[in-house]
């Protein structure tokens, strides 16, 4: 009976330990019109994009998607490509500048 349950214990700890991260950080460059982003950060930007993303998958216009959008895929996408938050803000910046 305590083999059993010690048994359970274990199989739901590796399973809850497996399961998905609840906590996501959200791109720290702001990225509005009335905010100015540097040159260098939106070709820097676009280079990783383009470098890190194009690797796996084809690559989306940044107009494909509205900011909430992009936030959603860079967080589900950057441990993907195991880029820093300073690089996935650095997407950010570029796919959502203007919008």
């Amino acid at each position: 009976m305590i083999k059993k349950s010690i048994s359970i214990l274990i199989l739901g700890s590796a399973i809850y330990a497996c399961g998905p991260k609840a906590t996501q950080s959200t791109p720290e460059i702001p990225s509005t019109p009335e905010v100015k982003v540097s040159e260098a950060t939106l070709a820097e930007g676009k280079t990783l994009y383009e470098n890190n993303c194009g690797k796996c998958h084809k690559l989306y216009e940044p107009s494909a998607y509205g900011k909430d959008r992009w936030v959603k895929i860079l967080n589900w996408m950057a441990p993907k490509a195991k880029i820093t938050d300073e690089q996935k803000a650095k997407v950010f910046a570029y796919v959502s500048y203007g919008k």
